[in-house]
């Protein structure tokens, strides 16, 4: 079975991730199937909106680090960095619906979306620093926009975990939905996104980001730092014992 599931429906292509015996763990792979999946349906005209959902009690548990130390060749090319400028190139409107861990990428992805919505299971953390590296996907910049530059440093710095409803307070999600509602809410506000006259959509949004220059040379500097970071003795013994950890707790 496909790591990324894709069905179209009403104009809406919808993207899960689909590792749960990984806890959605993104490796390269998947980097790859959902940029492919994002530029396709981007350029498909009967396809207006996209939604991006995980499994009922899981989103993602961020990048699957075994596979991201394989390639530790980071350039704009590279599948994980890849899929975020694709995620900045994308015309159409993403909804995005947050069950359970919502870990690096989890979160920073997020930011890119036109609207978010969680359930109280829903976990968001930025454990970039923990990891010795630096954040991605413009969330250097995007996060202290969205939350205030000291809200976006105790996120970014410290990388705590943060629940739900604190999320609805920064503004990072739209609104707290039941666990039983949330992948059908989001879809139908995705369907309404859809269903909108979608040159004018399209044209809104491209207003609405303004700053997407701003958003790219951001993230170029980002992925810049990341590939020294990625390479660095602190980062290799943060993710040696990262991993020790957590072989010991599947033991």
């Amino acid at each position: 079975m496909s790591k990324i599931q894709v069905k179209d429906v009403n104009g809406v292509r919808v993207l899960i991730l689909n590792r749960p015996e990984k806890r959605n763990a993104i490796d390269l792979e998947m980097y790859t199937q959902l940029t492919e999946y994002l530029i396709q349906g981007n350029s498909d005209n009967d396809i207006r909106a996209f939604m991006i959902r995980g499994q009922v009690d899981c989103f993602t548990a961020g990048n699957d680090l075994k596979d991201f130390l394989k390639h530790t060749d980071i350039d704009p090319q590279h599948p994980a960095f890849r899929f975020l400028f694709t995620l900045l190139d994308i015309t159409k409107p993403i909804v995005a619906a947050v069950a359970g861990a919502a870990v690096g990428i989890g979160t920073t992805l997020l930011l890119h979306c036109d609207l978010v919505y969680a359930d109280k299971s829903a976990k968001f953390q930025l454990p970039f620093v923990h990891l010795a590296l630096v954040p991605e996907a413009a969330s250097s910049l995007l996060l202290s926009q969205i939350v205030g530059p000291q809200k976006a440093a105790e996120l970014l710095l410290l990388g705590d975990s943060f629940d739900t409803e604190a999320a609805h307070k920064l503004n990072i999600i739209n609104e707290i939905l039941p666990s039983e509602t949330l992948f059908d809410f989001a879809f139908t506000q995705a369907s309404k996104l859809a269903s909108m006259p979608p040159q004018a959509m399209q044209a809104s949004r491209r207003l609405m980001r303004s700053n997407n220059d701003a958003i790219r040379a951001q993230m170029h500097a980002e992925l810049e730092e990341f590939s020294t970071r990625l390479k660095s003795d602190e980062a290799k013994t943060r993710f040696h014992a990262f991993l020790n950890k957590k072989n010991r707790k599947q033991a």
